[in-house]
């Protein structure tokens, strides 16, 4: 099991939801935080339990993820764990699209999760360690009717998690891809504590589990659902 204390996690696409809850966990574990989204103004706070530094970067901009990286190395530390999780959804008949809205679904998912997995991976080989974790959604292997721009961008994403796995774990880097199959709780979305929706707290412990596994069962991919949901 990896010792994670004073090691740094990058988490990118921060909001107060389930990058919030891999926040805490990492955090618990011993691990330097730095927190980055294209706004920060409501971060202040999970900076703040959590010890982090808040970095403004936009995932989807070479440039702004190139700087991300320097300065975060810089401030903290070439990190060890590095978490993406930004994407962008529209919905729609698809003779009804904005082809705009379309792309920027893949930019934001998949090329977003490219520039970030690359800058990630040239800062970790040197070391021989490291984790890239990917988000990915019911989404990344199912693609839902009028939902077509958001699975694009989560089946590419995946295709990226797996081709990066099998080139770059021989190498000394874990990367994996998480697929969150179902609603995450949220205060929009009580439940009265029946676990209709995934927690996002347990879906941050499964996000650790990944960080400390041993490398001889290093896991690619896993898959969580609330355990309610038909499959």
């Amino acid at each position: 099991m990896a010792d994670l204390k004073d090691k740094v996690a990058l988490i990118i696409g921060v909001g107060p939801g389930l990058s919030a809850s891999v926040a805490r966990s990492f955090a618990k574990a011993g691990m330097k935080i730095a927190l980055a989204a294209r706004t920060t103004d409501d971060l202040g706070a999970l900076a703040s339990e959590t010890g982090a530094a808040v970095f403004a970067a936009d995932a989807a901009d070479v440039t702004a993820v190139r700087k991300l990286f320097a300065d975060v190395a810089a401030g903290v530390g070439d990190p060890y764990a590095v978490v993406f999780n930004p994407s962008y959804r529209t919905r729609g008949p698809l003779i009804e699209l904005d082809p705009a809205d379309v792309a920027k679904a893949l930019i934001v998912s998949a090329y977003g999760g490219f520039l970030v997995g690359q800058e990630a991976a040239r800062r970790m080989l040197p070391k021989r360690e490291g984790v890239i974790l990917f988000t990915g959604a019911s989404a990344s292997v199912k693609g839902y009717a009028q939902s077509a721009p958001f699975a694009m961008g989560k089946f590419a994403l995946r295709g990226l998690a797996q081709s990066m796995a099998r080139e770059l774990q021989p190498q000394g880097i874990h990367v994996a891809h998480v697929v969150v199959d179902g609603g995450i709780r949220a205060a929009s979305r009580p439940d009265g504590g029946q676990d209709q929706w995934l927690d996002p707290d347990a879906i941050a412990e499964s996000y650790l589990y990944l960080l400390q596994q041993h490398r001889s069962c290093w896991t690619w991919e896993i898959e969580v659902r609330p355990w309610l949901e038909k499959f």
